[in-house]
């Protein structure tokens, strides 16, 4: 089967596999799309799941393969975009921004190269790309709910509280059961230091499936509450349930519910 071929079969799933939030956006299409031993990754609820969070060794074993695919096709923007979320995650945002920007170049109205574009200007501290870029996407897909989710988490970081909350209300309004969505609720109200407020969106998200017990011990967002009660009983149950996890794995007695494991945001 030729690109084209493939490219018109192709499915985006948004939250099946988030769980993809992030999440949202391409893990098992990619897979059948490219080779039956390609990745697809995400970021910030951007292409997210915990049946295929990367290692570094295997970010680098991606990076190869759309090297490939762009060498056969530098007209790939999706092998490009995905080439540039492999750098994301290991932290080369200078690399992930020349793939983005490329894919961009390539097709202009590839919304989700606008998400990862503008989740990368986030990481940077560079918060107005990253709000333009997240604009951007909104305007190509109105009913995007991880765009409103990562320019409502933006609004989140520079303190801009009142738009984060219609934001985030926004993407739960198109996605009720978005974790990420629901995480960055949490966040917000963490930020403006409403400890039951941000443990009762909290649980809501873990509720749904959100696990990623090491950004909630390490979030700077999360400091204004790290010592209130109602977190920390979270952050303990959380660490409680992943132990009886790992020793139900080490036992080989069958989960029979997801184990609490360490994924990106």
């Amino acid at each position: 089967m030729n690109h084209s071929n493939k490219h018109t079969t192709f499915l985006f799933n948004i939250f099946e596999g988030l769980k993809e939030g992030i999440v949202y956006f391409v893990q098992q299409a990619l897979r059948k799309c490219y080779s039956k031993n390609s990745f697809a990754f995400g970021y910030k609820g951007v292409y997210n799941s915990s049946r295929f969070r990367m290692t570094k060794r295997k970010f680098d074993l991606a990076i190869k393969r759309y090297t490939r695919l762009i060498e056969a096709d530098r007209e790939d923007y999706r092998a490009y975009n995905n080439r540039g979320i492999a750098y994301l995650k290991k932290g080369r945002f200078d690399l992930a921004l020349l793939d983005f920007n490329r894919a961009i170049e390539i097709r202009p109205d590839f919304t989700l190269a606008y998400i990862n574009r503008g989740t990368a200007h986030q990481e940077m501290g560079h918060y107005d790309l990253s709000i333009r870029d997240f604009n951007r996407a909104i305007e190509l897909e109105p009913d995007n709910s991880m765009a409103f989710n990562n320019r409502g988490f933006t609004y989140v970081l520079i303190g801009d509280f009142e738009r984060a909350r219609k934001d985030l209300e926004r993407s739960l309004e198109l996605s009720p059961d978005n974790i990420y969505a629901l995480n960055s609720m949490a966040e917000l109200y963490a930020a403006k230091n409403d400890p039951d407020e941000a443990c009762r969106w909290l649980t809501k998200a873990i509720e749904k499936g959100y696990n990623n017990l090491r950004y909630l011990r390490t979030s700077r967002t999360y400091e204004p509450i790290r010592n209130a009660e109602c977190f920390r009983k979270i952050l303990r149950d959380m660490e409680t349930q992943r132990r009886s996890s790992k020793n139900r794995r080490i036992s080989g007695v069958l989960e029979d519910r997801p184990s609490v494991t360490d994924e990106d945001h």
